[in-house]
């Protein structure tokens, strides 16, 4: 039996798995008429095959690559040559990264089917239960069982909520990375995000107001540039939301560790965080994110698309001045004062197109010009004038001096030549 498994190329996260039992041939590509299909520009229409061949010591698994984009396994560019378990394949530099098992065949195993969105969903023959299994021959790594398709290992139970790993620390609440074997929501078991609030927050009642509202806000949005609202629930005195689990890496992260992008993708990113708050500045009652910086902005691995992260601080148009929120360095001067507006959101599109042509802090351009503090991009060689004029626009003292809505400002970046 050989299992594949499509892993997210960041923190390799399972996404889907293939099972195979009896097969001789398995064609990867981005065809429908492939076994395996991988819808990715970077994949050839039949980019591989891996084939059952018999030798002297037994069965083996070759892997013969027909992609005009080349084939890599565990690192290093493939033609032909035979696969070992636990290898690590990728189609295309920078192309999907699957994961292969190979694994003697079992009587009890049905092969898994998949839903429409690539969710994993096993399904298992009588004579052997998830509860029966016992996850033996499992390689340490493996986030799900070969065997039962259900979690290896499981840190603890929230709800019916597996937790698997933890996936951050912040002041506000911890992020746990869990399974959902039996979603209400999408009805098929997934992968997904629980944000818990911290112990010493509950106490603090500003705290407590803005993890709540984080969860009212999601569940009345839909737009691929915010993530699903699964849940929001109390246990053991504790809240929990329960959200989608977004494959990528944050812009502060990615600029850190692999340095500055060239203006056309800059702008790209940043046009599409303007179509999201657009969408959110249009609400019934408008709402202004107030924390708009890199690491607030997600980049899917899958399409290269802006997510839009950390709700908590959303504010309702109309509503009475607040607490001061917002990053130093992106933060409009009147969201400082506490009276935020739609195009303080829209200010903190200038220091983050400095941080993506940069990879430096905005605040290191941040000088005083006459009365009021403006940023100096004029000697940064990717910054040319039409785009320095567009940043300069933006980052204006008086919000009436700016941009009046993100339409303005996307159609303004989108003219910018390269």
């Amino acid at each position: 039996m050989i299992t594949l498994t499509l892993l997210e190329k960041a923190q390799k996260i399972p996404l889907k798995q293939w099972c195979f039992e009896g097969s001789t041939v398995i064609r990867i590509g981005r065809a429908v008429d492939n076994h395996v299909i991988l819808a990715d520009n970077l994949v050839s229409r039949y980019h591989l095959e891996l084939k059952l061949v018999t030798n002297a010591k037994g069965d083996d698994w070759e892997l013969v690559s027909q992609g005009t984009n080349g084939t890599f396994l565990n690192g290093s560019l493939v033609s032909k040559c035979i696969v070992a378990d636990n290898s690590l394949l990728q189609l295309a530099q920078g192309g999907p990264v699957l994961k292969i098992q190979i694994q003697e065949s079992s009587p009890t195993i049905t092969q898994p089917s998949q839903s429409e969105d690539g969710e994993i969903s096993q399904k298992m023959t009588q004579e052997q239960s998830s509860n029966g299994c016992t996850h033996e021959g499992n390689h340490p790594q493996n986030v799900f069982c070969v065997h039962c398709g259900q979690p290896v290992l499981v840190q603890k139970t929230i709800r019916h909520y597996q937790v698997l790993r933890t996936l951050g620390k912040g002041g506000m609440g911890t992020t746990y990375l869990a399974w959902d074997s039996a979603s209400k929501v999408t009805d098929v078991p997934q992968l997904l995000v629980i944000k818990q609030m911290n112990a010493d927050m509950v106490k603090i009642p500003k705290a407590q107001e803005l993890f709540i509202r984080e969860a009212s806000i999601l569940k009345h949005l839909n737009h691929a540039g915010v993530p699903k609202y699964y849940d929001f629930f109390v246990e053991d005195g504790k809240k929990y939301l329960a959200m989608e689990l977004i494959h990528g890496q944050d812009l502060d992260k990615r600029i850190r560790s692999t340095g500055p992008v060239t203006p056309k993708q800059a702008i790209a990113w940043m046009v599409q965080t303007c179509d999201i708050l657009d969408y959110l500045h249009h609400q019934q009652i408008p709402l202004i994110h107030r924390d708009i910086k890199p690491a607030n902005l997600m980049v899917r691995s899958g399409n290269n698309s802006i997510v839009v992260l950390d709700f908590g601080a959303v504010k309702e148009i109309g509503t009475k001045p607040g607490t001061r929120i917002g990053a130093e360095g992106f933060c409009a001067p009147e969201q400082e004062r506490g009276q935020p507006l739609t195009q303080s959101d829209l200010y903190a599109i200038g220091p983050t197109l400095i941080f993506l042509l940069t990879g430096e802090n905005p605040l290191k351009f941040y000088r005083q010009r006459g009365r009021n503090f403006r940023f100096e991009i004029k000697g940064i060689p990717t910054i040319n004038d039409q785009l320095r004029q567009v940043i300069d626009c933006v980052t204006e003292p008086l919000p009436r001096d700016r941009y009046h809505t993100a339409k303005d400002l996307a159609q303004a970046l989108m003219s910018v030549r390269s």
